[in-house]
């Protein structure tokens, strides 16, 4: 009798240490939606280098009561770690630097806590830029420098929102992350959040990937929407060549420019530059190889993982996080529109020489945005080919999106 009874203790000990009793109803609904986001990821293939990740994180994180049990594996933040062993953070506060709290924790804290440290500390977004800059080819933009026009446009969205979210009760800080969603660019909208609103890191993160891994299916109605079959039609003569020194000098005088300007988007435009510095110098193949595959591939891991573990059901399961994601989509879909609406003056100003449809490129999802122009152009026309021509609005909508955020950050930060 007393070995049953032993056994049957055991049995209801592990029941009540398991998540059938910890976890809440906001918390199923978090895992049926991170199942489907790795979903879309893994069968759709919508941006799956960092939605599988940010899934999983949101997975993982909304499962924690049954992991918190085994203290090796605790992957929770060091606020929740002090408080499940009996204690307060307030306690162990040693000092408060720029908002951000550090801890002198008698034992070891949750993992995710230490690597969510490099999107507190705005670490893994500039190290992503770095990485994109080496894989990104400025040429086009340089061959058409009125490609910043339309890169510029294209950011209006995200001012607009940020108006609009600012009117319907949003504070100053949540209405520019959530503005920065319409940029389309993840890392930026990360790094402002991060820094503005870091409690709304977990919504604002799931809807930027979320729209540009549906650049194509939100894109080409605004794009047929807004111009005629004859300005998508038009064929653009080709680009200039664009020698070596001018691919070397565009990085440098892009940072000194944008240092000197607007000091707040130099983190993430600096390290833009110096990763297409690294491929364009062609003198430092080493780092530039590490910079683009080894570093790249590690941070997005790290970043995806740790922004997903901030969508807890509590926090992502809200009515803000409705008007968020309608803000986010609305964001989008308007710098798409701006971009357009400024292709059709330049196709007006240059008489029918620029297809408008580059304009919707301005947004900054490489290269997607741009392949959606190439596609609607060539629908339209099968022997028009855009694709080299929407690069220069779709890079110098990165760089237009690093300079919106600072623009941001000195306002709002």
């Amino acid at each position: 009798m007393g070995i049953l009874q032993g056994f049957w203790d055991s049995v209801v000990g592990l029941y009540l240490d398991s998540g059938l009793v910890s976890l809440n109803w906001r918390n199923y609904v978090m895992i049926a939606i991170a199942c489907f986001l790795l979903f879309l990821a893994i069968k759709k293939q919508y941006e799956p280098l960092l939605l599988l990740p940010i899934a999983f994180g949101m997975l993982i994180v909304n499962l924690y009561p049954p992991i918190m049990a085994a203290p090796s594996t605790e992957l929770i933040p060091v606020e929740q770690y002090i408080a499940s062993h009996g204690g307060e953070a307030a306690n162990y506060a040693v000092t408060t630097l720029e908002g951000i709290s550090y801890y002198n924790v008698p034992t070891n804290g949750g993992l995710l806590y230490y690597l969510y440290q490099g999107v507190k500390l705005g670490l893994y977004p500039p190290l992503i830029f770095l990485g994109i800059g080496c894989m990104t080819d400025f040429g086009p933009l340089i061959a058409n420098p009125k490609s910043f026009i339309l890169g510029a446009a294209a950011q209006i969205g995200i001012f607009f929102t940020f108006i609009v979210a600012s009117l319907i009760g949003f504070d100053p800080q949540a209405a520019g992350s959530i503005g920065i969603i319409g940029g389309a660019d993840g890392p930026t909208a990360i790094y402002v959040t991060s820094i503005l609103k870091p409690e709304l890191l977990g919504p604002i993160a799931v809807a930027a990937y979320s729209y540009m891994a549906l650049v194509p299916i939100i894109q080409p109605p605004i794009m047929k929407a807004l111009t005629t079959k004859k300005e998508r039609s038009v064929v653009m003569e080709q680009l200039r060549p664009v020698s070596k020194l001018e691919k070397i000098l565009f990085p440098i005088i892009v940072t000194i420019v944008c240092a000197l300007l607007l000091p707040s988007a130099a983190p993430l435009v600096g390290m833009l530059m110096l990763g297409n510095l690294f491929k364009e110098s062609g003198v430092v193949d080493r780092i530039f190889k590490t910079a683009q595959n080894e570093l790249m591939n590690i941070i997005t891991i790290f970043l995806g993982l740790t922004v997903g573990a901030t969508a807890t059901g509590d926090v992502f399961l809200r009515g803000d996080t409705l008007k968020i994601i309608g803000l986010g989509l609305a964001a989008f879909c308007l710098g798409t529109a701006f971009g357009l609406l400024f292709g059709k003056l330049m196709y007006i100003f240059t008489k029918g020489k620029v297809n408008p449809l580059i304009g919707s490129a301005g947004v900054s999802a490489v290269p997607m945005a741009a392949r959606v122009a190439n596609k609607v152009g060539q629908s339209e026309n099968p022997s028009n080919f855009l694709l080299m021509h929407a690069m220069g609005p779709n890079v110098a909508g990165v760089i237009g999106s690093a300079v919106a955020a600072g623009v941001l950050l000195s306002i709002l930060g």
